[in-house]
């Protein structure tokens, strides 16, 4: 498990393609690597890794699947890349951001970016099947930091995050351009909150509830809305 606050930003030092496998040689910051040693996790971008191999002091190597780097942003980097890293929450760490898994749901693209000297709004765009699970003022995990939604709008298929100077000084997102690929982990309290509710709704309304969503989306408004956005199992 993970806490989705980013220890610091590291860079891939080396790249080898296996068939049906990528192993990433990892540069991290000092300091981070202590203690650190095979198969232990950690979290590169919001991906669960687990360590192969100590290259260095500190540096270590990562083998990837396949179907990781289908799902991930991990297919896209290359040697120098900079990512965000997190070792793994041990038993009784305090639990500054939210509880991540390391399993990533989807991938997402930046839609627009707003700076100022203090803050920097990223708004990013949310796939349908996603949109359900996000909520203003509840917690995402983008590239492995853990988020809090400022606003959403559902029916347009956007939220957005605002990062303070301390997000921005210690993870990638401040070289990040409109465009640019991140990794999205939803809050997995608020996925089975929104799921038991509307199997609930689904059980007590059968064959109305269609007709339901459809009054509803006349009006503007989606299922979801009518719930009160679901507390962190923090």
């Amino acid at each position: 498990m993970f806490t989705g606050i980013i220890q610091g930003t590291a860079q891939i030092a080396a790249m080898n393609d296996r068939e049906g496998l990528r192993t990433f040689t990892i540069e991290f910051p000092p300091g981070f690597c202590q203690d650190l040693a095979i198969g232990a996790s950690v979290s590169v971008d919001g991906v669960c890794l687990t360590v192969t191999e100590i290259a260095s002091p500190t540096a270590a190597s990562f083998d990837v699947m396949l179907q990781s780097l289908n799902i991930t942003t991990l297919s896209e980097y290359g040697v120098g890349s900079r990512i965000n890293v997190e070792r793994a929450a041990k038993d009784g760490a305090e639990i500054g951001g939210h509880p991540l898994s390391g399993h990533v749901d989807f991938t997402t693209t930046i839609a627009s970016i707003r700076s100022s000297d203090t803050n920097r709004v990223m708004r990013f765009t949310i796939p349908e099947a996603f949109r359900k699970y996000v909520f203003a003022k509840g917690y995402i995990a983008i590239n492995g930091a853990s988020l809090t939604v400022a606003e959403v709008n559902r029916a347009e298929g956007w939220f957005e995050v605002w990062l303070i100077p301390e997000t921005r000084r210690m993870t990638t997102f401040e070289e990040k351009q409109v465009g640019d690929r991140l990794n999205i982990e939803i809050e997995r309290g608020t996925q089975v909150v929104v799921d038991t509710v509307r199997e609930t709704v689904q059980e007590s309304l059968g064959k109305l509830q269609p007709l339901l969503e459809a009054v509803l989306k006349e009006r503007g408004i989606e299922l979801e809305d009518l719930f009160p956005a679901p507390k962190s199992l923090k």
